[in-house]
């Protein structure tokens, strides 16, 4: 089947990195179509014949959304590459929201609003069974609700026409990037947020190595040993509410899970603050013992309330801690995972082992945001900063400041902030770097005026939703965040755009040494590996930055510079902009600094 098949692709003039469309069915079976030459696979021939087609051609499979890649990833089929036709139009349209009957809408000047919903038959709607299952688009010319909610597996031939519709969508989809302000560049960062998805599938499928009895252990240190009755965790929590109290005896009890009640504990003890967040609290940690007795309290009930015992049994199995991936949040398009892979607290990092024989590759882009800015922004001052290991020494030179300030001052300048300790350099920052700092209010401005903006690799914010209220007034701190958001959220989507490739050109040269990422997490990559080939994997991440970043930013002449310090350090850059990367390789990672 898989050379018949291959055969009849090859004939019909199919290409290396053609798409092809594909449609997995419940029961496993799998339709591949390609204008003339379609095929409904069973499983026993499904990844005998994608391997043969990916070896010849090398395609860029097409399909509807992640669910496609996680029941190929279930069956044992990794693919190379994809066009997820939910990705881009997320990537496209901004925000969260899609579905196969929005796609098809948007793709063929349909109005949203009048999706058809799928509805049981009753006595005005009787749904005709030969009339649904003939053709998938009904008289207005509308994906029909029944296909788009999955019915197309129930009709004879659904599966092909499901995978030839998600073609020709993606065609549709292609042919809309010539109309947005960079079409190859867009067209690149869609291929990269198309492809992460058969990433999100696999991290999903093969979960993060997690030592379960290092994790109870840890877990048993911050609320006690795990509890057998309700009464048993009712009483964990008594003895931790006591330890707060007993730091400060004869002032009295309040609920420590009330901010307000907690301010007044502190006002108690001659403590005023205007709110009790950590930051605030670790700055005042001296001032009574209580705030350190608070912090502590804090850190075991954020472990017992999100990080317990029950989270350990939710989400881990088989020495794998497991949650859905997604390449976009609906913002500015960073990767997002559920069951705390994304916030797991530091105190439990030393859980997260490599398996027996393995070891981890880890790998952290350094100050990744700066460096982005001054690509997206074109800024030659800051560019040249960005050669120097340290990006925030050349910017403190050029401010008269100390380091510590000039960081506090960049990451103000992206995040919006104008007072506190880096305001005075913040403003110093106009004049060294001219070029940046208009790029940022530009897009500050546009954000308040509640105008939509576009990322460097062209993902829609959209920001127009935020209008004002019907009297035409809106309150101005609404506006301020607003523009902060806007500011922040063209280096981060650049930044997510840039990490995407960098992730994906891993993925890839890291797999013939049966490695594999286990984790994503906005600028650090951890990466599975055989003990034996560690120094190669490492290596192969190195020498990936270098290739990610000709890709994201090529320069005018395609050169870009690498290397790696006996400190773990890997280095790239593009026409005048370097990154820097830490990879280190350790068992634990808690080992990794």
């Amino acid at each position: 089947m898989s050379e018949h098949l291959l055969d009849r692709l090859l004939a019909s003039g199919a290409r290396r990195g053609d798409a092809i469309g594909l449609a997995t069915s419940r029961d496993g079976r799998v339709a591949i179509s390609r204008d003339q030459v379609s095929a409904d696979l069973d499983p026993a021939s499904v990844a005998k014949t994608i391997a043969a087609i990916d070896a010849e051609l090398a395609p860029r499979w097409v399909m509807w959304d992640q669910r496609t890649a996680a029941t190929l990833v279930a069956h044992g089929i990794r693919l190379v590459r994809s066009w997820d036709l939910a990705a881009a139009d997320r990537f496209v349209h901004g925000g969260w929201a899609t579905s196969p009957a929005l796609i098809w809408a948007r793709l063929h000047d349909l109005d949203p609003n009048t999706i058809p919903v799928e509805r049981g038959p009753d006595l005005f709607n009787q749904i005709d069974p030969a009339v649904e299952s003939a053709s998938p688009i009904d008289p207005d010319g509308y994906l029909r609700a029944s296909w788009s909610a999955g019915g197309w597996e129930d009709f004879d031939g659904g599966a092909v026409t499901w995978a030839s519709l998600a073609l020709r969508c993606a065609r549709l989809q292609r042919a809309a990037t010539d109309t947005l302000p960079d079409p190859p560049r867009t067209l690149s960062a869609l291929r990269s947020e198309s492809s992460i998805e058969l990433l999100c599938s696999e991290l999903a499928a093969d979960g993060l190595p997690l030592d379960e009895a290092r994790a109870n252990e840890l877990i048993a240190g911050y609320i006690g040993p795990r509890p057998t009755t309700q009464q048993d965790e009712f009483d964990a929590r008594a003895q931790r509410d006591a330890a707060v109290f007993a730091a400060a005896p004869g002032v009295g009890q309040v609920d420590l899970r009330s901010p307000g009640q907690v301010r007044t504990l502190l006002r108690r003890v001659g403590i005023e603050v205007p709110d009790t967040r950590a930051w605030r609290l670790k700055e005042l940690r001296d001032r009574h013992p209580i705030v350190e007795a608070l912090l502590t309290w804090r850190k075991a009930e954020r472990i017992e309330s999100t990080f317990g015992y029950r989270w350990l049994d939710e989400n881990v199995s088989g020495g794998r801690l497991r949650g859905v991936w997604s390449g976009c949040d609906g913002a500015a398009g960073r990767m997002t995972a559920s069951a705390g892979l994304h916030n797991l607290p530091a105190e439990l990092r030393d859980a997260v082992r490599a398996e027996p024989g393995y070891v981890f590759v880890r790998a952290d882009l350094g100050q990744i945001e700066p460096r982005v800015l001054a690509v997206v922004s074109g800024d030659p001052k800051l560019a040249e900063a960005t050669r120097d290991d340290d990006l925030y020494a050349p910017v403190a030179t050029a401010l008269g400041v100390p380091r510590d300030v000039a960081k506090v001052a960049v990451l103000g300048a992206m995040y919006g902030q104008t007072t506190g300790i880096g305001a005075e350099a913040l403003r110093g920052l106009n004049a060294a770097y001219p070029v940046a700092m208009a790029y940022l209010e530009r897009a500050d401005r546009s954000a308040q005026a509640a105008n939509d903006l576009r990322t460097f690799g062209g993902r829609l914010i959209r920001l127009s939703a935020s209008s004002p209220s019907p009297n035409g007034t809106e309150d101005r701190a609404a506006v301020a965040a607003r523009g902060r958001f806007g500011r922040n959220a063209m280096v981060q989507g650049a930044a997510a755009e840039f990490f995407k490739v960098w992730a994906l050109t891993v993925r890839a040269r890291v797999a013939p040494l049966d490695a594999r990422i286990v984790l994503c997490l906005h600028d650090e990559l951890l990466v599975h590996t055989p003990a034996e080939y560690a120094d190669k994997v490492a290596a192969a991440v190195d020498a990936a930055l270098q290739e990610a970043a000709a890709r994201w930013a090529p320069s005018s002449d395609g050169r870009s510079t690498t290397g790696r310090s006996d400190a773990g350090r890997s280095t790239t850059g593009h026409s005048a902009v370097r990154f820097v990367a830490e990879t280190s390789v350790v068992t634990s990672w808690a080992d990794a600094k």
